[in-house]
């Protein structure tokens, strides 16, 4: 058999798909054969052609895989003696690598202690005086320790003595690389124990990878996974050498003679270490330093003859390729603003930007723009209460700029500040929409990059712009009619949709008058069939949704029988993720018009957004070899190839999906927005239909329950969401109709949904979807109240989850670990995380009884409290005595609250009459409000306060005497 099989492997290697195919199927007869084992073991050992040998070494790696189990005791036994020996023997080192997979697969059967002559093969050749030794045990470590890590945790601390010394061995490049990727694959399963050594490691890691870039820029690129292994895992190992981390990031990123890629990964090291230690950084003065380093990359011009990606005048902002160093720069300030005090950020940041912006370099005036565009959501408190119109006035005057790179990164920052920057940009209306406006129709429509850019600004800033928009519709609406009608450019119509989409969004009811023209323009792209207007009629779609939510049922009314159909139609005849997911979208756009259309097709909609769910289209699998032994690629062992999970084949003699062949998974954007905008509109469709989607409930709650620890957070947050909206809708369906079989499944669902909140708000690491959570829980607690305590235990629950986030014990807030050395400055979003949880303190004050609260509400007022010092922000201090003012409000609706507001009125006056004395007009509303409240809810109590105050007490007399702090808030 041997002779035959040898035969057939030969054949497999040919150029010649029918000789392919022939040998396949005798492959898979020989593999029925019992003998097959030792015939591979055979022609492994003995062939004379290496490819055959490695084709051997893979078809046993498989079938040992699959019939371990069925393998005999002693065959086992003489199995690991031959797969041993011939690793020892082979000289070529595309076979050793298929060889030590082999042994990594049989090491998951057996564990290490079991086949003692592994560990004494790895003891000696990880030691040996031979370099070339070296190189082929720490290979086979790799691999071994790579695919099961777990069982070697005994042998930890020897391995990471080993590692130390092998670490020095700078003259063995591949000993490095394999050395380094062996412990980035035991990180994760170090314990405190290994602590020490793995820092005590960290200097010398470093020295290896400068010396491993030298050689192989691809395999340090790869090495330098284990910092991202280390910070995920255990960054305690790596703060107290943070400082020297960085510094090789930025070398490493700053170096234009080094490949783009090693450089993205250095750059993005430091993104990360700055979401995750953020503290860390500005305590070690590492700001200034990385400000320094990257600025040079962000503003560097691009090679002779050639242009930035995002500058090139053919781009239409569709490309998704945005891994070069510049962006990565970007990214870093991002980050910055993300998760680090404006304050601090800005005094390092400001005199780099502005000294760019006066650059008569344009790349130099493009990166101080781009700088100001990407600090406009992490910092958009501080931007709009301190500098918003200089910003502005720069973004303005690159408009005018004589060079189009710098206008195409005037008009981004625009957009970026029209998106976050609100309401306050809006107020530049009358400034800045003739400006937009002439921009436009000043624009060459064959420069599609260009239109695009021009379009996105003018987008995000109509979006927001409310009744401002009125003057402005006639102009902006004959310009989109004009950009339908009249070009043949396909990318100028789609863009000129989704403007229509944002002007719905802003104009509302005052779109009416073109509502007929903009509905028969939107008819002709979706009935397209062509996959050339395939993108216009996504946006179509997207539009038609739009209108339906802002247009007003009597005019969207009669159109919305149509859209269901229309939609179930489209995703029968065109499988495009963003088509089906924009179809959702507008069916939950037409649960809020006319929700009775979607009664007779709720089955047809849940089955396609469930299955969207479901499904593992888009979900690439990378493996270290090829899904089956047809495809070997013997020219480089460590190519890896990409694999539908769907399409792994089934027969015996193929290869079964197995997790420890995975080298990682990738998932396309489209079906991740498919399976985001699935869960949005199930919760959503849910609520509106009420109770004729209850026979849907169950199935639908079941498959969104799943997606909770869906890879990527945008999922993650859409299914909280649409939890919470389960909930909802079920205790809509009980008010309206009180049966106990309706109560007990609302009872059902809270005790399932509401402990996994709180869970999530402690374990999640992605802040966004923390504050979804909050969001979402208390809207639930707002719409069902006191069922929501039926738990006795629930309160205590929710009131302790609050209290953790307001003192910053939470995974994503670092877990109060690294406190900051000013504490009353923090990251935009860090305070505003905290808002969403002091959001729900009012929430529980309204729907328990007051005496039941009053011990959890004494241990949140202090942390609501602390945020009205006048050190603080003032979107902290407005957060503080607005929320004191709400709870006032909830308590005088309660039983026992008059009582609780009294004992507490001591302690809140002072911070209210504080308020009422604020700088800022926000902060005093609020705190006149609050006093309104505290009349309202404390009743005639005397208050014992100094004379000086007398003003403040008359305030919140005279709101007594009102009895009514909606009134008090206007006075």
């Amino acid at each position: 058999m041997t002779e035959e099989l040898e035969r057939i492997l030969l054949q497999l290697t040919q150029p010649d798909n029918e000789v392919i195919q022939q040998a396949t199927a005798q492959l898979k007869q020989a593999f029925k054969d019992p003998a097959i084992i030792p015939a591979l073991c055979v022609v492994m050992s003995g062939s004379q052609n290496p490819q055959i040998r490695q084709s051997a070494a893979v078809m046993l790696r498989l079938r040992v895989k699959k019939h371990w189990s069925k393998i005999t005791p002693s065959d086992r036994e003489s199995l690991k003696g031959v797969v041993l020996q011939a690793f020892m023997q082979e000289t070529e080192h595309t076979v050793q690598h298929s060889l030590s997979q082999l042994c990594a697969v049989m090491v998951k059967h057996e564990t290490p202690d079991r086949w003692p002559a592994l560990l004494e093969f790895l003891n000696q050749s990880t030691k040996s005086d031979n370099p070339h030794d070296r190189q082929v045990g720490l290979l086979l470590l790799n691999k071994v320790m790579d695919s099961n890590p777990e069982p070697f945790k005994p042998h930890y601390c020897q391995l990471l003595q080993l590692f130390s010394a092998v670490l020095q061995d700078h003259n063995n490049p591949t000993a490095l690389y394999y050395c380094i990727l062996t412990l980035t694959a035991i990180t994760a399963y170090t314990g405190t124990e290994e602590m020490n050594q793995m820092r005590s490691i960290i200097p010398s890691l470093i020295v290896a990878l400068k010396q491993l870039i030298k050689a192989d820029q691809d395999q340090a690129s790869e090495a330098m996974e284990v910092f991202n292994e280390l910070m995920e895992s255990e960054v305690s190992i790596i703060v107290p050498h943070v400082a020297e981390i960085v510094r090789f990031f930025l070398e490493v990123g700053s170096d234009a003679t080094l490949s783009d890629s090693l450089r993205v990964k250095a750059l993005s090291c430091i993104t990360f270490l700055i979401k995750l230690k953020s503290k860390t950084v500005l305590k070690q003065k590492l700001l200034n330093p990385i400000l320094q380093a990257i600025f040079p990359v962000l503003v560097a011009a691009p090679p002779p003859g050639e242009q930035d990606p995002e500058d090139d005048e053919d781009d239409s902002g569709d490309s998704a390729d945005n891994d070069n160093p510049k962006h990565c720069a970007a990214q870093i300030i991002d980050t910055m603003a993300l998760h680090m005090p404006p304050e601090k950020l800005f005094q390092q940041l400001m005199p780099l930007t502005q000294a760019c912006l006066a650059s008569d370099n344009p790349y130099q005036r493009k990166g101080g723009l781009l700088c100001l565009a990407v600090l406009a959501e992490g910092c958009a408190d501080h931007i709009r209460t301190k500098m918003l119109s200089q910003m502005l006035q720069a973004v303005c005057q690159s408009l005018s700029d004589s060079n189009q790179v710098v206008r195409c990164a005037g008009l981004f920052a625009l957009g970026q500040f029209s998106e976050h920057l609100q309401p306050e940009v809006s107020k530049y209306c009358t400034e800045l929409m003739p400006l937009l406006l002439g921009y436009l129709s000043s624009l060459n429509q064959a420069k599609v990059g260009h239109v695009t850019k021009a379009f996105y600004a003018l987008e995000n800033f109509l979006e927001n712009l409310g009744p401002d928009i009125e003057p402005y519709l006639p102009t902006l609406m004959d310009t989109m009619f004009s950009a339908l009608n009249n070009t043949e450019n396909l990318k100028i119509r789609e863009l000129a949709v989704s403007a229509i989409g944002a002007i719905a969004n802003a104009a509302k009811e005052l779109l009416v008058p073109y509502f007929p023209p903009v509905i028969e323009s939107l008819k002709g792209f979706l009935t397209a069939t062509t996959e050339e207007m395939r993108s216009l009629q996504t946006q179509s779609l997207d539009t038609l949704s739009v209108l339906a939510r802002t247009i007003g049922k009597d005019v969207f009314g009669p159109l919305a029988a149509e859209c269901v159909p229309l939609g179930l139609n489209l995703t029968d005849t065109i499988d495009d993720p963003d088509l089906r997911r924009c179809t959702y979208s507008l069916y939950s756009a037409v649960s809020t018009v006319s929700p009775d259309c979607l009664t007779p097709h709720l089955t047809a909609i849940t089955t396609v957004m469930l299955l969207a769910l479901k499904s593992n289209e888009g979900i690439t699998a990378h493996l270290e070899e090829d899904k089956t032994f047809v495809l070997l690629d013997d020219d480089n062992e460590d190519d890896k190839e990409e694999v539908d999970l769907e399409d792994f084949p089934e027969d015996e003699a193929e290869v079964e999906a197995d997790i420890h062949d995975v080298a990682g998974f990738s998932v396309e954007n489209a079906f991740i927005d498919e399976k985001e905008d699935a869960c949005d509109a199930l919760g959503e469709i849910a609520f509106n239909t009420g109770a004729v989607f209850q026979v849907f409930l169950e199935s639908s709650f079941q498959q969104v329950y799943e997606m909770r620890d869906f890879p990527h957070e945008d999922v993650r947050r859409a299914a909280f969401g649409a939890m919470g909206q389960f909930c909802r809708a079920q205790h809509k369906v009980w008010k309206e109709n009180p049966s106990e079989v309706n109560h007990q499944a609302l009872l059902k669902l809270l005790d399932l949904v509401l402990p996994c909140f709180v869970e999530t708000v402690r374990a999640e690491q992605e802040r966004q979807v923390v504050m979804a959570i909050l969001e979402t829980m208390n809207n639930v607690i707002k719409s069902c109240k006191e069922e929501v305590f039926r738990d006795p235990s629930r309160l205590k629950q929710i009131s302790y989850v609050i209290r953790d986030v307001l003192k910053k014990k939470t995974v994503c807030q670092d877990g109060g670990a690294d406190e900051a050395d000013d504490e009353d400055q923090q990251a935009e979003y860090d305070a505003m995380l905290q808002e969403f949880a002091g959001e729900g303190i009012p929430l529980l004050a309204s729907s328990v009884p007051a005496d039941s609260f009053a011990p959890f509400l004494n241990d949140l007022l202090p942390l609501i409290m602390s945020k009205a010092k006048s050190s603080c922000t003032v979107a902290e201090r407005s957060f503080s005595v607005g929320t004191i003012g709400e709870i006032l409000q909830s308590l005088a609706s309660v039983s026992g609250g008059r009582g609780v507001a009294g004992r507490l009125s001591n302690r809140l006056l002072p911070v209210l009459v504080a308020g009422v004395r604020d700088s800022d007009a926000e902060v005093r509303n609020n705190s006149v409000f609050g006093l309104g409240c505290m009349a309202q809810a404390a009743g005639p109590i005397v208050v014992s306060y100094p004379s000086n105050a007398f003003f403040c007490v008359s305030v919140w007399i005279k709101c007594f005497y009102l009895r009514n702090p909606i009134t008090a808030f206007l006075s």
